[in-house]
């Protein structure tokens, strides 16, 4: 895990679970990572994908959700 470093934002603090097959309406065991600022870059029902780092993981972004992210960076440096 690197940390924060240059060029990172923190967005905020995920509430993070492992999700059980058929508990809470589940189809297969899963990670809910839960972050209402995540949904300003990867809207619900989008797709994307997760690579493993050292010490967590990365949640890889497609074109649309790059804009958006870099946009909401765009305003943060504005403030």
């Amino acid at each position: 895990m690197s940390g924060p470093g240059e060029g990172k934002k923190l967005i905020g603090k995920a509430n993070v679970y492992i999700h059980e097959k058929g508990k809470s309406n589940a189809s297969v065991t899963h990670i809910d990572i839960e972050l209402d600022e995540l949904n300003h870059i990867i809207k619900p029902g989008e797709n994307s994908y997760v690579g493993a780092k050292e010490g967590g993981v990365f949640i890889g972004l497609k074109k649309e959700m790059i804009k958006r992210a870099e946009n909401l960076l765009k305003k943060s440096d504005k403030k």
